[in-house]
Order: structure tokens, then C-alpha cells, then sequence
């Protein structure tokens, strides 16, 4: 018996040697922590778009700026080359600076129907914009007349004050292209002068401007046009206009 024993023993298959415990493999073949790679060669997670500058991204959100281009005017070439030599033959004036000029050009407009309706003065000052070619300013009521259901200071008009290129523009526009348009023309009166060598004018209908569209108009109105001159006398006023085209009515022998 113990003869069989020993025989089965030895059938047996040797067991597999095991590794020593020093001779431990690591766990899905880590490599050793001597071998770790520095830390400026790691692999970017992912690849990031360029950074944009800041102020490409203000950009972004801001409104354009509206740059106004500058257009050679012609009245002021006309001024220095035709008006100031034939005003100096005139009054034999003996510096250039002397010959009267143009300061500034007003345009104002009284809304009376506001007091029934106060949406119109929004309406004519988006019209006297597109006229001048500048944002006027809305003029409100000083006193209260309860005759006129006026209130102090609810907003009854509008005007604007036009200086340097925009003045001589409108200037320009004005006499070649919107006075030939009023009807029944016979002239601009030569007595509007106010005696400091100012001269004003009465414009009945603004539909003779050509910047007003007409199938867009709510209700026909008027306005003041007063042209400020550096002037001394009504006469030199009148020189000075008459010299930039102004046609004022002819005056009769009779007269």
C-alpha cells in the first residue's frame, strides 16, 4: 500500500513554478516610475483654436461708427475765387478779411397742431433731419397760454443751426435746386434784412425740398430760414447773397 502511494505521488504533474516575490510582473505592463516622462512633454488634451484678441471681441458687439466722408464743397471754392473779388471791387475793401461771410444758417420749425397731437413733432424733426442733414433739437413751450391749450413746457417745434461745410451745402442746395421749385416764383424779397446785416425768409410748404419723399408726407408745414452774415450793413448782406445766386426780386424803375 504505501508502495502505491509513492507511485501516485510521482504521477502527479509538478506544480508550476511560481514566481519569486521580488519577481512580481506589474499589472498591465506599468512601466516603472523611474521612466515617467517629464512634465513639459505631455500631449495637449485637445487642440485649442487661437485665442482672439480682445478687441476683436468688443468688436463683435459694438455698433459700427458712421465716418462722415469729405467731399470738396463747392461754395466755398466759388466764395474764395467769385465773391470775395467782385465784393472787394464794391466797397473797395483792401484786406480779404474784410469782405463779409457766412456764419451760420438756422432753420426753425413751429409745430402748432403738437398740442392736439404730440406724436407729429417726432414726425417733422425726423423730416427737418433728412432736410439738413442734421439731427435737430426739439424746442419745447417757455409759457403756459390756456387760449392755445399750451402747457409750459411740452414740446411745440423744432430747429437746427448748420455751420462750415453743412451750412454751404444746404446753401447750395437751397438756392439751385429748391427755391426754382416753389410755386409761382417771382423772386425772394430784398426786404428781410433785419439791419445787422441778417436776412430771413419764409418757406410756406417743405415739400420743395428734394430730400422730402412726397407719398410719405402727413401734413404739409412751414419754416423760418434765417442766414447769419458777418455783415455790417443790409446792403453788404445783400451784395454777399446776391453774389452766391440768391435771386431776389427785381426792382422796377418806378420804384
Amino acid at each position: 500500500m504505501e508502495k502505491e502511494k509513492k507511485a501516485k505521488k510521482q504521477e502527479k504533474p509538478a506544480k508550476e513554478n511560481k514566481p519569486a516575490k521580488g519577481d512580481k510582473s506589474p499589472k498591465g505592463d506599468k512601466s516603472p516610475k523611474g521612466d515617467k516622462s517629464p512634465k513639459g512633454d505631455k500631449s495637449p488634451k485637445g487642440d485649442k483654436p487661437a485665442k482672439v484678441s480682445k478687441g476683436s471681441e468688443k468688436g463683435k458687439g459694438e455698433k459700427e461708427k458712421f465716418v462722415e466722408e469729405k467731399v470738396p464743397i463747392r461754395m466755398t471754392e466759388f466764395y474764395k475765387t467769385q465773391v470775395v473779388p467782385e465784393l472787394k471791387k464794391i466797397f473797395s475793401y483792401k484786406n480779404d478779411n474784410e469782405v463779409p461771410k457766412i456764419k451760420k444758417i438756422c432753420l426753425n420749425v413751429g409745430v402748432g397742431a403738437a398740442t392736439q397731437d404730440p406724436k407729429l413733432v417726432e414726425v417733422v424733426a425726423a423730416e427737418l433731419e433728412n432736410i439738413a442733414g442734421q439731427k435737430p433739437v426739439i424746442t419745447a413751450a417757455k409759457k403756459s397760454v390756456s387760449n392755445f391749450k399750451l402747457r409750459e413746457g411740452m414740446k411745440i417745434g423744432c430747429r437746427v443751426t448748420l455751420r462750415k461745410a453743412r451750412m454751404y451745402e444746404f446753401l447750395d442746395r437751397f438756392i439751385n435746386i429748391s427755391i426754382p421749385r416753389i410755386r409761382d416764383f417771382r423772386g425772394v424779397p430784398d426786404k428781410s434784412f433785419d439791419g445787422n446785416g441778417n436776412y430771413t425768409i419764409g418757406i410756406k410748404e417743405h415739400v420743395i425740398f428734394p430730400e422730402v419723399n412726397i407719398d410719405n408726407i402727413t401734413k404739409l408745414y412751414g419754416m423760418d430760414l434765417t442766414i447769419v452774415t458777418s455783415a455790417k450793413t443790409d446792403n453788404e448782406a445783400y451784395e454777399l447773397l446776391k453774389a452766391f445766386g440768391m435771386p431776389f426780386v427785381k426792382k422796377e424803375k418806378g420804384e
